[in-house]
């Protein structure tokens, strides 16, 4: 199974998909930390995560599948919705809350 596979089938297999760096208990970067805060917010308590930092060829191969240079990034559904960025702008304006009640 090649490593686009693999984040294939994380992506597919999960509702909710942060690949980040770190955990949800010890993010490594104020960017993962942000993600999360913000998926909390939403009212999330569970929800899948990749450690980037765990597993260089995940970290490389999560940002050729989206074609999305940084991380944390974020799938709802099987499909990318974006960074810790797009994620804040999308929480503000109240779109992410609906994309994760669906």
């Amino acid at each position: 199974m090649s490593i686009q596979d693999t984040i294939q089938e994380q992506v597919t297999s999960h509702p909710v998909v942060l690949y980040m760096k770190g955990s949800p208990d010890f993010p490594q970067c104020g960017f993962s930390a942000n993600a999360l805060r913000i998926l909390k917010a939403c009212g999330l308590n569970e929800f899948f995560t990749v450690d980037v930092l765990q597993n260089p060829d995940i970290r490389n191969g999560i940002k050729e599948f989206a074609n999305w240079p940084t991380i944390p990034q974020l799938y709802v559904n099987g499909e990318f919705v974006g960074g810790s960025d797009i994620m804040t702008e999308m929480f503000k304006n109240g779109e992410l809350q609906k994309l994760l009640e669906k």
